[in-house]
């Protein structure tokens, strides 16, 4: 069964002003893009659903993820994987040791043998101790959608993922977490500035500066 992420009937004022309006349910597997000029809320917003919102905004509404209410549990207990514009691979620790970090504990030996395949799904075969500064810009954005993946989440949040890439790296990483997102049944929410990251998602688009969602 596939999982359902529902932001239900939020209102996130700054101050005594309303900044965000939204009432939407993610079905696993499509992507809902976010959208609006910079002090729209899109940063306001991804804190929110992680669990932090900073003490000058005010929200009232709910967060479900499979019929369940997490709007009030702990952002470590919330089971939402984030992926942001940056890799932000740790250097001390390998391409494996990076994956690792943030997978279930388990047996050491199946979750080595979880990571090799995974890279090797990816195109990353082999590269299991590698320093990740060796690593292209493209291969470290791949190593950080592996982390998040294998850290087994009930949904996803992409932060501008794919906006330090240039236009050929873009499209194929879009479309690697595209298929990942999809292939694992995971709603996810996208915040980009990025027409044609909104298209590629092929999905429902919010423009926060906009009164009402739109449909791609």
């Amino acid at each position: 069964m596939s999982s359902l992420l529902a932001i239900q009937q939020l209102t996130i004022w700054r101050q005594q002003c309303p900044l965000i309006d939204i009432d939407v349910s993610i079905p696993g597997g499509e992507i809902l893009t976010i959208m609006g000029p910079s002090g729209s809320g899109k940063s306001t917003l991804l804190n929110w659903l992680t669990g932090m919102l900073p003490q000058q905004f005010h929200a009232q509404g709910s967060l479900l993820l499979n019929q369940q209410d997490i709007t009030h549990t702990p952002a470590h207990q919330r089971h939402i994987g984030l992926l942001y514009q940056d890799p932000l691979l740790f250097p001390h620790l390998s391409v494996a040791g990076n994956i690792a970090f943030a997978m279930p504990k388990g047996a050491k030996q199946h979750r080595s043998e979880t990571i090799s395949q995974a890279l090797e799904q990816v195109g990353l075969d082999g590269l299991e101790q590698r320093d990740p500064a060796s690593l292209s810009g493209g291969q470290q954005a791949r190593v950080a959608l592996l982390r998040v993946l294998l850290s087994q989440p009930k949904a996803i949040l992409l932060d501008e993922p794919f906006s330090k890439l240039d236009s050929q790296l873009r499209h194929e990483t879009r479309q690697l977490v595209f298929n990942q997102i999809r292939e694992h049944q995971l709603p996810a929410i996208m915040v980009t500035h990025d027409q044609s990251d909104a298209d590629a998602a092929n999905g429902k688009i919010i423009n926060l500066n906009a009164e009402e969602a739109t449909h791609a």
